[in-house]
């Protein structure tokens, strides 16, 4: 039967169908990191059972660390370095490998998984963190797990799992000025809201795609459990090969060219049948930025907040009310020209070298406008030292911008990092939750040049006009 590249990733790691509607799903990787990871092994080895193939299973720290200048061990977390010292001492004591603060491969789980090729197409990938659907833009399936599922991935190499519904985005079109992944998906997000994906795995495919480098298209399958699918894929071809090429877990010589060869096969079939089809024109995407509590409160810069007649129901009126209130908007309030008193560039979502490098375009020659706290946080530690090879730390720093480590804790209040209450923030993460980045702070997400733009103009701004005043 025709299959899709879900079906054909899945039926291959299937051990057994069980006889409830569920599978036991072999799992080839599994990431830790130290806000969970040291807990997982910890238990793990109190109930008698060891880590089955120690080579398979990765740890870094990326949670709970401060991301200043020399932070060592540092955590605001109360009792937590406590998890930093567990990690590191389950992980030797498992005989997995670590990549510890000071290791040059440290970073963000995600990012590292893909960086080290210890993620490859075909493969099925697990982390207890819900954003490892990342690695879906490898033609792999990200799965995100928790803690116990954690440990039964260890302890077995599987997974008990029912093999969702499968959804395909079809993204046509050419992206215009300003445009990019990150507008894609919150775009995509704001029209089918937040569920749109539920109970789905889905895939990202079309002309657009295609025309997406590696990076853009780790933005997209980041952000993919923001729609509530299961994961997010994308077929690998000559992008992912080169991507992949060279890096230190790839397969090498022969290796490398069956490897290829295998991969070449990891895209659906002409005539698969998905139970969901979409389509997106991303010639109608425009610079997108997020106005409420959810990811699908998102429209273009230019507009502004919903009226609450367009709400269908009471429930979605007083949803509304609810975000403006949180967020103090009132209805039909414009967003461009919107004061903000933070600008976050991190994440993994969008911290990669190719955002510091659009967020630098608009940042060169320009100063934060006074009163912003403006902090940017390389996704790892081999970014953040390209970066610096290329000089974009000076112009991040020249600008006003704190140039920062790696690391998570920004992204979510970890650690006592964040933003104070009822400051407006423009951020480049995926989740603008309440009390997300600092309780009571109230979070737009943008593209990391929008970020840029907005830090600049010290209000929610447009980032065309900076890149066509730069040219």
């Amino acid at each position: 039967m025709p299959q899709t590249l879900f079906d054909k990733i899945w039926d291959r790691h299937v051990v057994r169908n069980l006889d409830d509607g569920s599978s036991l799903v072999y799992v080839d990787r599994v990431f830790l990191h130290e806000r969970t990871g040291g807990v997982a092994l910890t238990s793990l080895a109190e109930s008698g059972r060891k880590v089955r193939n120690p080579a398979q299973v990765f740890a870094t720290m990326d949670h709970i660390l401060d991301t200043y200048p020399g932070r060592g061990d540092a955590t605001e977390v109360p009792g937590g370095e406590a998890f930093i010292t567990t990690m590191r001492e389950t992980a030797r004591e498992a005989g997995i490998t670590l990549f510890d603060i000071n290791d040059p491969r440290h970073g963000i789980t995600h990012l590292i998984s893909a960086e080290q090729a210890i993620t490859l197409p075909g493969l099925v990938v697990v982390c207890p963190d819900s954003h490892t659907c990342t690695l879906g833009a490898l033609g792999a399936i990200g799965w995100g797990i928790g803690t116990s599922n954690c440990e039964h991935a260890m302890a077995t190499e599987t997974l008990r799992a029912r093999k969702p519904l499968q959804l395909v985005v079809e993204f046509n079109g050419e992206l215009a000025n300003g445009v990019t992944a990150k507008d894609m998906i919150l775009y995509l997000i704001g029209k089918y809201s937040a569920s749109g994906a539920a109970n789905h795995a889905m895939e990202f495919r079309g002309p657009a795609i295609s025309a997406l480098e590696m990076e853009a298209r780790f933005t997209l399958c980041n952000m993919a459990v923001e729609f509530s699918a299961f994961t997010g894929l994308i077929a690998p071809d000559d992008k992912t090969v080169s991507y992949l090429a060279g890096k230190p877990y790839a397969p090498a010589g022969a290796r490398w060219d069956e490897a290829v060869q295998n991969w070449r096969e990891l895209k659906s079939d002409d005539d698969a049948v998905f139970d969901k089809v979409l389509a997106v024109d991303v010639s109608d995407v425009p610079p997108t930025v997020t106005w409420g509590i959810s990811p699908q409160h998102a429209v273009a810069v230019t507009a502004g907040t919903p009226e609450l007649e367009s709400a269908d129901t009471s429930e979605q009126r007083a949803e509304l009310t609810q975000a403006m209130d949180y967020m103090g908007l009132k209805p039909g309030q414009p967003l461009i020209g919107l004061p903000i008193d933070g600008a976050f560039i991190g994440s993994c979502t969008n911290a990669r070298l190719s955002d510091l490098r659009s967020a630098a375009a608009v940042l060169k020659g320009r100063k934060v406008a006074d009163g912003i706290r403006a902090i940017c946080t390389p996704a790892s530690a081999q970014v953040k030292k390209a970066a610096e090879d290329e000089g974009l730390d000076q112009v991040f720093t020249a600008s006003g911008f704190e140039w920062r480590e790696p690391g998570c804790s920004l992204c979510f209040n970890a650690g006592g990092e964040g933003f104070g209450p009822e400051e407006r923030v423009v951020s480049s993460t995926n989740r603008n939750f309440r009390g997300r980045q600092g309780p009571r702070t109230r979070t737009h997400l943008a593209s990391p040049a929008s970020v840029a733009a907005a830090a600049v103009a010290g209000c929610i701004a447009d980032v065309r006009q900076y890149q066509e005043a730069a040219t």
